[in-house]
């Protein structure tokens, strides 16, 4: 019902625009990308290659504690737009020209960084990699009248709170309940210890959402918090230790997973640690790697699941050394950066859907989309939410240092 509200007043806006309602424009410095100043959808800038231009917001985190996860989300965009730079439109070639604004991680700078990307003219926005600072920009967005497809952001609020918001992942209470499945069914875990960042909605949303379920399956779950900026995880996985813990689910961002991956080993955890999408990053790889520790994360895809894509990307990885850095110094494929790739695609659907760069008509044709991506088949329910309902379970390999598959779960099982 929200969508479909906001759906008829997208009609209202094309409809004036057909009767010759005014418009504003607003104007940027000139890059080396563009040749002109007019930064609204409706008011096209042109490429130095004389198309015109789509230009694609990219709202992520490049710094703070998701910057390395908000990088590789940003890679499967960048990377999507290797593979097509340019689209069909009104039977003209336009350009599509990424316009990457850093919302450094937290809910106080999303809203500012979702006005840059008004500001320059953005068609249809992709991001962001934490559902705290997506929340926070999808209010301007809204605003704007300017879609968004969120990538991995989890919580249930992010479309359901604003309008314009669809996304292509799975939600928190479906990535929550598998792992209590998974960790009490098929790992026979009975008593479960949580650890999750004080103030964080994606650490705590889906902490709840594991006790829940893990409870009512009949387990135990002992939970504790830590406050942001914390460095030292021994007293936590003493903790968890004291209490008999089967396994530690830890749905925090990717530093930290480093600094509890360390903590456990060095105090001798003998348990299981549980990550989210966040933990599936490189990084925490590296930290896993050569230490007795077993560590498994809920994710959205593994590699192998389309190798076509797979092939291509490591190669894109291989040939360029700054995006190689981005992805954490290796050419392994995040889930996150996959299903950057496929919202990429997913908003090209749209555009395409729209023939359009006008935000109100790429907004009215999103619930109409069918993608097959490399993820998976893209949908949006009525919310805005993809309809998925299947989520990948991989376990690092400490030895190799890579990750390998262990099951497609479902709430099911």
């Amino acid at each position: 019902m929200k969508k479909t509200i906001a759906l008829l007043l997208c009609l209202c806006m094309l409809a004036c625009l057909f009767v010759g309602c005014a418009s504003t424009s607003t104007t940027e410095k000139p890059t080396s990308e563009t040749t002109t100043t007019e930064t609204t959808a409706s008011e096209t800038t042109t490429a130095a290659s004389g198309n015109k231009v789509l230009k694609v917001g990219i709202f992520e985190p490049l710094t703070g504690d998701n910057g390395a996860g908000g990088k590789q989300e940003t890679l499967g965009a960048q990377y999507g737009n290797f593979v097509q730079p340019t689209i069909e439109i009104g039977g003209e070639t336009y350009d599509i020209q990424l316009e990457i604004v850093d919302n450094r991680t937290t809910a106080e700078n999303g809203p500012s960084a979702a006005s840059e990307l008004v500001n320059r003219g953005v068609s249809v926005v992709l991001g962001s990699y934490g559902s705290g600072v997506s929340m926070a920009g999808g209010k301007v967005f809204e605003e704007a009248g300017i879609p968004a497809i969120g990538i991995g952001c989890t919580n249930p609020q992010v479309t359901s709170d604003c309008s314009v918001y669809f996304r292509v992942c799975f939600l928190d209470p479906f990535q929550g309940t598998v792992h209590a499945n998974y960790a009490f069914k098929e790992m026979g875990a009975t008593k479960a210890y949580t650890l999750a960042m004080l103030g964080s909605d994606y650490d705590q949303g889906l902490v709840y959402y594991f006790s829940e379920a893990f409870k009512g399956l009949g387990g135990e779950v002992v939970s504790e918090d830590f406050p942001e900026g914390n460095a030292n995880f021994v007293s936590y996985i003493n903790n968890a230790m004291a209490d008999g813990a089967d396994v530690i689910f830890c749905p925090v961002s990717t530093n930290y997973a480093q600094l509890i991956i360390e903590a456990a080993a060095a105090q001798g955890f003998k348990g299981a640690i549980l990550g989210t999408d966040t933990v599936d990053n490189n990084m925490v790889l590296e930290s896993a790697k050569g230490k007795d520790v077993r560590l498994l994360v809920t994710t959205f895809y593994q590699e192998g699941g389309s190798p076509e894509f797979d092939a291509g990307i490591k190669q894109w990885l291989n040939d360029n050394p700054d995006m190689m850095t981005n992805n954490g110094g290796n050419d392994v494929v995040a889930g996150v950066t996959a299903m950057g790739y496929d919202a990429y695609f997913t908003a090209l659907e749209a555009v395409k859907a729209a023939d359009s760069t006008d935000p109100a008509a790429i907004l009215a044709a999103l619930p109409g989309v069918h993608y097959e991506g490399v993820t998976g088949v893209i949908e949006f329910d009525d919310i805005g939410d993809a309809k998925r309902d299947a989520a990948y379970i991989k376990e690092a390999n400490t030895e190799t240092g890579a990750w390998e598959f262990v099951a497609v779960q479902t709430v099911e099982q």
